[in-house]
């Protein structure tokens, strides 16, 4: 049998190697992205919650200013200096509660920017890996067409060369026969030529 093309043979094999390398390298890059999007919900659950508490404690605040006026309204003169004091702390705790809402707001709308980029990565690594799928599936059955034509081809070159040698062994029995016979009638003559019977022999 007729040997193998080596060289294809090598330039198969590294096309195969880098294609798992394509599709490692996709694999590592769609896990890195589920893991951001799993984070990132976290953070924006977090911030969500926080921002909750956040109302919640104006809410509060709110009602204990209420509670505190009437407290005021009862002895006006008494408490007086106590009132705008508890109206600066209420003024200062809302100004920070409405920085830090907005703080929390702004981090929420940026959490959502890059779960939506998380997740457009996750998409298109997803379409990377089923193109090279698609492409590793197309080599392999071409590579595997190859071989079907190069083992198809090999056996037609063997029976080829089987057949010229039978052929060349039927035609060189033939000329031994013939001269088997030349030979051995050559013999019958010379025994007889001695006196002798070539088939008391």
């Amino acid at each position: 049998m007729a040997p193998r093309n080596r060289g294809k043979g090598k330039k198969g094999g590294k096309q195969k190697k880098k294609k798992n390398v394509a599709e490692n390298e996709v694999e590592e890059k769609y896990r890195k992205a589920a893991l951001e999007v799993d984070i990132l919900k976290e953070h924006l659950a977090l911030r969500r919650d926080v921002a909750r508490q956040a109302k919640d404690d104006s809410e509060g605040l709110k009602q204990r200013l209420l509670e505190l006026e009437q407290e005021l309204e009862m002895s006006r003169d008494d408490k007086k200096d106590i009132y705008e004091e508890m109206i600066r702390q209420y003024q200062e705790l809302q100004r920070q509660t409405e920085t830090r809402i907005q703080q929390l707001e702004t981090e929420t709308k940026q959490l959502q920017e890059q779960l939506a980029t998380c997740r457009e990565d996750i998409q298109q690594a997803r379409a990377e890996r089923e193109q090279v799928l698609g492409e590793k599936d197309q080599t392999i059955a071409e590579l595997q067409g190859k071989i079907n034509a190069m083992e198809t081809e090999y056996e037609k070159i063997l029976h080829g060369s089987l057949d010229r040698v039978l052929s060349k062994l039927a035609a060189a029995q033939g000329c031994w026969e013939k001269e088997a016979t030349a030979m051995h009638m050559e013999h019958k003559e010379r025994l007889r030529e001695f006196g002798l019977n070539p088939l008391e022999i």
